[in-house]
């Protein structure tokens, strides 16, 4: 099954990540300013090289310039970030992953997210059998895939509103501009004054898989390699990543009913890579349950 080998190829990069973190690294700028390390290039080769003899093709940050010709014919494939997070990296604090999906029909099927420092793995799958739905694992380097596995336990996202319970918002340490200002008073107009939290990389849509946080508004810029991995776990545990609409209000996104047809979910190998803003979360608690699924 492709849960393994996607789980072993981010432990392995993981591992080839802390070999250059632990030492002094050079930081070089790509055309688009985004820093590149010797992590970078070490953690894609890594998991090529795990990913490769499945037969699938692979769509890394660091080969991206795969035609859309080439990419409009692939049924399934890998969409991989190496180090998701390079900026974190070289601050040197931790909050960085590696991010490996596999996206079939647009949707990501099956993603790992895994932080090397913190030695805490994400997975999230909608596939029957071993692995299925929502998981987090620590203390992973080391183990193999059927150990991380065994030592799980699963995730589901939180549904705010509950009694007691106060709001829980990621937001961005550097992406919170006026709209996300403006989403957030929204939420905090309804369910009153919200904690915020935020972490570097898709670990902040991690947080809205495991319940840390309801809700995450990116309404700032992403590529698609950056997202794919986290919303499989998010997804898996019964969340949601809608493409964000500012003709909805904050609270749409966490009903619904109340917007039929205008959420939709993120999309993957689009001719432009970058995505849409967007809104992970989980959806109001109305009858003891929460989560619902996008079109």
């Amino acid at each position: 099954m492709p849960l393994f080998p996607a789980i072993e190829a981010a432990l392995r990069a993981g591992s080839a990540i802390l070999e250059v973190y632990r030492r002094d690294f050079a930081v070089e700028y790509k055309a688009d300013c985004s820093p590149l390390t010797a992590a970078d290039t070490a953690a894609h080769e890594t998991i090529v090289e795990r990913l490769q003899p499945l037969g699938l093709p692979i769509l890394s940050e660091e080969s991206e310039d795969v035609l859309v010709v080439e990419r409009a014919a692939w049924r399934r494939f890998w969409l991989v970030d190496p180090l998701d997070g390079t900026k974190e990296f070289v601050k040197k604090n931790g909050e960085f992953t590696v991010n490996v999906a596999l996206v079939a029909g647009g949707r990501p099927w099956l993603g790992v997210v895994y932080a090397p420092v913190l030695d805490i793995l994400y997975w999230g799958s909608g596939a029957a059998g071993p692995g299925e739905g929502a998981w987090k694992a620590t203390g992973c380097a080391g183990r193999t895939a059927a150990q991380v596995l065994d030592a799980a336990v699963p995730l589901s996202v939180a549904a705010p509103g509950r009694p007691g319970e106060s709001l829980r918002i990621v937001a961005s340490r550097s992406h919170c501009g006026e709209r996300t200002v403006a989403f957030i008073e929204q939420l905090e107009a309804r369910f009153g004054a919200g904690e915020r939290v935020s972490l570097g990389s898709s670990l902040k849509l991690c947080l809205v898989a495991e319940g840390s946080a309801h809700v995450y508004p990116r309404i700032a810029p992403t590529m698609e390699w950056d997202t794919a991995a986290a919303q499989a776990v998010v997804e898996a545990a019964g969340g949601n990543v809608y493409e964000y609409d500012p003709a909805l209000t904050a609270i749409d996104y966490l009903d619904p009913a109340a917007a039929p047809g205008r959420l939709r979910s993120l999309r993957y190998n689009k001719d432009d890579l970058r995505n849409p803003f967007f809104v992970a979360c989980g959806s109001l608690d109305r009858s003891g349950g929460s989560g619902s699924r996008g079109t």
